[in-house]
C-alpha cells in the first residue's frame, strides 16, 4: 500500500458529535446533592458532560461511593498500533472516580482531581468488547479524597489499575 493509498477515500471516516452545553447542566446539577446529580445524568435527566459525549462513555451504575462508566469501544479512540489510546482509559478512570466522590457531596460542592495515577495490564482496543471503568471512594475528607479505580474489559479481565487524589471545592466552579 503505497502512502496515497493511506489517503484514500475508501479509508476516510467521519464521526460527527453532539452535546448540550455544559454550563446550564452545571448550573441546574449545583442545586442538587452529588448522588442526585449522578443518578440524574445516568437516567437521562441531566445531558451527559461533552467529553462523554466525545469519547462516547455511558453511567451505568450509580450507588454510594461507587460509580461504573461503560463504552463501547470505536475505532476513532485507536492509536495507530490499532490499540484503544491511553488516554481513553485515564478520562474514563478520572470521570468515574470524581463522580464516585460526588455521590457522597451536598449540593454546592465538587472536586477536582490532583494526580491520576495508571497502571496499564493489558491492551484494549475494539476486539475487548464493552469495557467497564468502576470507581471507589477510598477515602472521603474535607479537604483531601481518595479514589481507586479499575477497566475491566468485555471478558471481565482487569486491564486498566488506577488511583486518585481529589481536592474538595465549595460551590461550583462555573
Amino acid at each position: 500500500m503505497t502512502s496515497a493509498d493511506l489517503f484514500s477515500p475508501d479509508l476516510l471516516r467521519v464521526r460527527v458529535v453532539e452535546w448540550q452545553a455544559p454550563g446550564p447542566a452545571a448550573k441546574a446539577a449545583a442545586t442538587m446533592s452529588g448522588m442526585e446529580a449522578m443518578c440524574a445524568i445516568r437516567d437521562g435527566r441531566l445531558p451527559p458532560p461533552p467529553m462523554a459525549k466525545l469519547i462516547g462513555f455511558r453511567m451505568s451504575v450509580v450507588e454510594p461511593e461507587r460509580i461504573v462508566m461503560e463504552l463501547d469501544p470505536h475505532e476513532s479512540l485507536e492509536n495507530t498500533v490499532g490499540l484503544m489510546h491511553g488516554a481513553t482509559a485515564a478520562a474514563l478512570l478520572d470521570t468515574a472516580m470524581g463522580c464516585a466522590i460526588s455521590t457522597m457531596l451536598p449540593a454546592g460542592q465538587t472536586s477536582v482531581t490532583l494526580d491520576l495515577k495508571l497502571t496499564y495490564l493489558r491492551p484494549l482496543s475494539v476486539r475487548s468488547g464493552t469495557i467497564s471503568a468502576e470507581g471507589k471512594v477510598i477515602k472521603l475528607g474535607r479537604q483531601t479524597s481518595y479514589t481507586e479505580g479499575w477497566i475491566r474489559d468485555g471478558k471481565g479481565n482487569l486491564a486498566v489499575h488506577a488511583t486518585a487524589t481529589f481536592s474538595m471545592i465549595g460551590g461550583n466552579p462555573r
